[in-house]
């Protein structure tokens, strides 16, 4: 596909879908103020229609709409040049583009009517708020002392967890927040604090330079954090006009031709498996060839100058089309299905109440006994749904903390093969001289801690999968299990009015009631992604459930302590041999096979201390969904019963004017429906509209 677009195109369909949010969002809040007024006046009539849980949805929808932004996180090795591309996206030269804060500490960009920036401290300190003059003061840095310190392996800022910087940018003003990172090799602390946004964003900006088609680093980062999840990432190839200056003569178009092509097709060997989504091949999508610096240095010169050829416009227009469409139309999908559940039970209330607005007292308590069958139906229908999650639960929780067990002892059968592209740059040999011991088991430790780091991630992948097929099913189960629910309250209908309700031409979804289509997903604004919504909501976090895995393995206390020791004892039999090839690679092998000696006796710990962590988290996560579903069936019921039992009550203790009152429920069912149309328009301009 081609995408073409400039900056202020750009911009104006930011601001158009943020005006289409509002207006949906507006029309969401009137929605739940009518039935909330209309709850209130009830009570002093023919009693309300039992709309509370409506109320609630739609004013938490409204407030996530208002709320809500286009967060992208950049992700990147050190020296890609993400902060020149940053700057020439937001169109100034925001961020310090040389060693800098940025690059040594997490910074999240999001709009403020004033230039301030506040930051956010480890243990405990409160954050300090600064001016935009004085946060580049004090959090810059000389650019040697940054190669001293990126060379030690060793924080700038070691105390700052990160840091919040507000602008008045148009397109941060549209609802753009940018999450700027660190380098993916600073330290693996940082990497996770990284690493954590990854699904709390729209879509990751992985900035990579045209020098290098993919560096082993790279790899490790997109094989473990990224490829399998489902993520929407852009690959921007950054410096792309750089190429020229490694020719021999820059002025050749064919020799520049010809290196350009040789750089996609290694860009392309390297990045096509990350650019599979569905059994489709989305690289033409995903990847773009970017001159950031050309881009930066004319929007600086002028705003409204054209960005073609330095691959900005191509870029902008896919990233345009993503969040204003895909994400967009997602949103917007969810306000509209929510909106016409609201408007369809309020119908349905409005068509079963004016009926019984004709029956005595007598005669209503006669037809609400009638209906008693079918509510005990109702009751036993969400007590089979809840007890299908409950078996879910047991039976995934057991089977993902066994895997975590069964995959942390077949570690012992692939350290040594697994541990080798792990191994630390400095070389064996370079360990064994004077001043270089405390270095080699620095890198050693760091190279450790990757190579657990990553193992981890890898079971995370697979047990996160486990999962999502898990309530891929429940959602399925709902769909069944509200049907029947549907049948039955239909039923309960007919019985009290004497009639069957005309379906609503408006309900395209399936017909199932609210409860069941929350737990299918369809109130997420992840499109219907259940079970990472509920995995969110419950707090369900892999590193927080294995937090002292490392710990336990005492990574931190033997690594030093024993290659110290090892490579004492080495150096003087290797050294006296004169140090040959063979010799050295016979040394490195052998502290390889004793790293794994020490290290397999900590797995059997390790994998019996965290089964109990892992099997009560993941049945937390199902319990949590069992909760809600429980919630808001048992909501559902008493709302219908007490939908009749407060009209019964004011039949006892009043008249009931029933021409005022047939006229202000119709009047409620009529400023319902012309909401639901505000929202469903909203909804219909943005998909109709050209991106």
């Amino acid at each position: 596909m081609s995408y073409k677009m400039e900056t202020a195109s750009f911009i104006n369909d930011l601001d158009r879908v943020a005006r289409i949010r509002s207006d949906v969002a507006m029309g969401l809040s009137r929605m739940a103020e009518t039935l909330d007024s209309s709850e209130s006046e009830g009570e002093k009539s023919s009693g309300s229609l039992g709309l509370e849980a409506d109320v609630q949805d739609l004013t938490a929808a409204s407030k996530n709409l208002r709320q809500g932004v286009f967060r992208l996180l950049v992700l990147g090795d050190m020296k890609r040049g993400k902060s020149t591309l940053l700057n020439a996206l937001i169109g100034e030269k925001l961020l310090p583009s040389d060693v800098n804060p940025c690059t040594a500490v997490l910074t999240t960009l999001r709009y403020g009517p004033e230039k301030k920036v506040t930051v956010y401290f480890k243990e405990g300190k409160r954050p300090e708020q600064l001016d935009f003059t004085t946060f580049k003061e004090q959090y810059t840095i000389d650019p040697d002392e940054a190669k001293k310190l990126e060379a030690e392996k060793k924080e700038a800022f070691p105390n700052v967890e990160y840091a919040v910087v507000e602008y008045p940018l148009p397109i941060l003003e549209k609802g753009v927040e940018i999450v700027d990172s660190p380098g993916l090799n600073d330290t693996e602390a940082r990497n996770q604090l990284s690493l954590n946004y990854i699904n709390n964003s729209q879509a990751i900006l992985f900035v990579l330079r045209a020098g290098q088609p993919l560096t082993l680093e790279e790899r490790r980062y997109l094989d473990n954090y990224i490829k399998g999840r489902g993520l929407t990432v852009f690959y921007l190839i950054n410096a792309w006009d750089e190429i020229r200056k490694g020719l021999v003569d820059p002025d050749d178009a064919d020799e520049l031709q010809e290196a350009e092509e040789r750089l996609r097709q290694g860009f392309r060997s390297n990045l096509a498996e990350y650019c599979q989504v569905d059994g489709y091949d989305l690289y033409s999508d995903r990847v773009f060839e970017l001159s950031s610096l050309a881009a930066l240095r004319r929007r600086l010169k002028n705003q409204e100058e054209s960005l073609e050829g330095t691959g900005f416009t191509e870029f902008m227009g896919a990233l345009n089309s993503f969040l204003t469409k895909e994400r967009a139309v997602a949103e917007l999908r969810q306000a509209k299905v929510l909106a016409r559940q609201s408007a369809s039970r309020v119908r349905e209330a409005v068509d079963r109440r004016i009926p019984l607005l004709e029956k005595n007292v007598e005669e209503l308590q006669q037809r609400i006994s009638s209906v008693e069958p079918e509510f005990e139906k109702l009751t036993e229908i969400g007590d089979r749904f809840q007890g299908e999650i409950k078996l879910t639960r047991d039976r995934k929780a057991r089977a993902i903390a066994d895997s975590f067990r069964s995959y942390i002892l077949d570690l012992e059968n692939t350290f040594e093969s697994d541990f080798l592209r792990y191994q630390p740059n400095l070389g064996f040999f370079d360990s064994l001289q004077k001043g270089k011991r405390e270095e080699f088991n620095a890198q050693f430790k760091q190279a450790f801690e990757q190579y657990i780091n990553d193992k981890i991630a890898a079971w995370e992948l697979t047990a996160e999968r486990e999962i999502e097929e898990a309530f891929s099913g429940l959602a399925q189960s709902a769909q069944q299990y509200g049907a029947s629910y549907s049948q039955v309250a239909s039923s309960m209908t007919e019985k009290l009015i004497g009639q069957k309700l005309h379906a609503n031409p408006n309900e395209v979804e399936p017909d199932s009631p609210g409860w069941a289509k929350w737990a299918m997903g369809f109130f997420s604004l992840a499109s219907g992604n259940v079970a990472g919504v509920v995995m969110a909501s419950a707090g369900f976090d892999w590193k927080n459930i294995l937090v002292n895995y490392l710990a336990v393995v005492g990574i931190t206390s033997f690594v030093a302590v024993f290659t110290g020791a090892f490579l004492g004892l080495w150096s003087i039999p290797i050294l006296g041999l004169g140090v040959g090839a063979v010799q050295v690679e016979q040394g490195r092998k052998e502290l390889i096979k004793a790293t794994k000696k020490e290290f397999v006796k900590y797995l059997p710990k390790l994998a019996q201390d965290q089964w109990q962590p892992i099997n009560q988290t993941v049945k937390d996560c199902f319990d949590a969904y069992e909760r809600e579903v429980s919630k808001r069936i048992n909501d559902d019921i008493k709302s219908r019963r007490a939908e009749l039992n407060n009209l019964l009550e004011q039949k006892r203790s009043r008249d009931i004017d029933r021409e005022s009152e047939v006229k202000r429920l119709q009047r409620l069912d009529s400023e319902i429906a012309s909401e639901l149309r505000n929202v469903e328009e909203g909804y219909q301009y943005l998909i109709s509209s050209p991106v």
